[in-house]
């Protein structure tokens, strides 16, 4: 007894922080729900959880008690762009002429700490950079609401409570090993904070004092920040010099039945295809895993995507969000950006949720079965979509255009529906 009372007195206060940081990212704390439509219910849950996990009484009482919802953020949840834009609309918000030229002065402003970053965690400098003006325009938008607050009302829906759970109580981990006050906690609506939006989970496991003055301030200091995405980038699996993927060019007969969407396939197997570069020289003869993605179905851009594609969108889940971080990127180091979009829209208009959501329920019912229908157009829709269109004679590029929505409607009215 006396040495282990010896021995804890002698633990490092930033050995005990990393002690009680594993102990908050258990797998545990994943089925950690306490989701009610009652608010107070939902906070004694919280509360209660808190108190069995170990948290102080100035956690349970006092920071639980202020605690409130916000209404707005459940509509945000449910409204997320990468959701309800084209792709078009999206690229053409987030990547704009402010965030070339700025994010030019910030790789200027920034080179020995870019310098430094490459050479420890082999992230280039432009992805850095890209990712901090989507996330908050440089820091400009860093989010004002409290994340306190809109973790805690997140929680307590129960669409998606367990993540939103386990983040509230890492934020509470944050707090209890004082790396970070309730007064600075400012940021999304869906919790993130600072200059790179990162969740509570990722400072607790990522975050680094690149500064060296004895704090994690992903606030106010940029080197902090971006010495914590350049840290989470590598430990995530980005892959030193390989790029994110291309845009490319589809010959006019592409054989859209050829190629499943969200798989990969040798690169050398595009180029059997007849895919080319945008200048319509061909693809280069290397040895990588590919996936061909068309945001737009075939009347818009296409891509391949690379590994370091997947490795992005690990950061956010959508891959319109994805694009516009390889694209920022590539123009921040002098590429021109899109060689489809300066020809002229595609003419796609954007599809409601309810819109989608129908679809996706006449697929089920003809038995082009996708899961629950939640009016997201993913992988499984993807899949469906491209079957129904393969079936039907129609172009396979797994979107949901006009013709697709017509000709659904018009097998579904003939009654070709599986009991």
């Amino acid at each position: 007894m006396f040495f282990l009372k010896h021995l804890v007195n002698h633990i490092s206060h930033f050995f005990i922080i990393k002690i009680i940081i594993m102990c908050a990212l258990l797998p545990t704390l994943a089925h950690a729900v306490i989701a009610d439509n009652n608010f107070p219910n939902c906070k004694a849950n919280l509360a209660e959880r808190a108190e069995k996990l170990g948290f102080s009484s100035y956690i349970t009482q006092t920071v639980i008690a202020g605690i409130s919802p916000i209404e707005q953020v459940i509509s945000f949840d449910k409204k997320q762009p990468e959701f309800t834009q084209t792709f078009e609309q999206y690229i053409k918000a987030r990547v704009t002429s402010y965030h070339v030229r700025v994010g030019k002065e910030k790789l200027k402003q920034h080179k020995k700490l870019f310098d430094a970053l490459e050479e420890k965690y082999g992230v280039p400098r432009q992805y850095l950079v890209s990712f901090w003006g989507l996330e908050t325009v440089y820091g400009k938008h860093k989010g004002k609401m409290s994340i306190l607050n809109a973790l805690a009302t997140l929680a307590c829906d129960e669409r998606r409570s367990a993540f939103f759970t386990q983040e509230l109580l890492n934020l509470f981990t944050l707090i209890e090993t004082k790396q970070v006050t309730t007064e600075q906690l400012q940021g999304s609506w869906a919790g993130a904070m600072g200059h790179m939006q990162f969740m509570p989970s990722s400072f607790l496991k990522y975050g680094i004092d690149g500064d060296n003055d004895g704090k994690i301030d992903l606030w106010t200091s940029e080197v902090d920040a971006l010495t914590t995405a350049a840290h989470y980038l590598n430990k995530i699996g980005w892959q030193t010099k390989e790029r994110w993927g291309r845009e490319i060019k589809l010959p006019e007969s592409f054989a859209f039945d050829k190629v499943g969407f969200d798989q990969y396939y040798p690169l050398s197997y595009f180029q059997e295809l007849g895919i080319t570069k945008t200048n319509n020289q061909p693809l280069p003869n290397y040895d990588i895993q590919a996936e061909l993605y068309l945001p737009s179905g075939h009347r818009g851009p296409a891509f391949l995507l690379y590994p370091n594609f997947n490795v992005i969108m690990q950061w956010n889940l959508s891959k319109s969000y994805g694009l516009s971080v390889g694209i920022l990127a590539n123009k921040l180091v002098g590429a021109k950006g899109l060689a489809f979009l300066p020809k002229g829209q595609t003419n796609v208009k954007p599809y409601s949720l309810a819109k989608m959501k129908n679809l996706q329920n006449q697929l089920n019912a003809l038995a082009f079965e996708l899961g629950k229908p939640d009016g997201i157009w993913g992988p499984k829709s993807r899949r469906a979509i491209r079957l129904f269109q393969i079936q039907h004679q129609l172009i396979a590029d797994g979107y949901p255009n006009d013709d697709v929505f017509s000709t659904v409607n018009s097998v579904i009215n003939k009654g070709q529906v599986i009991p």
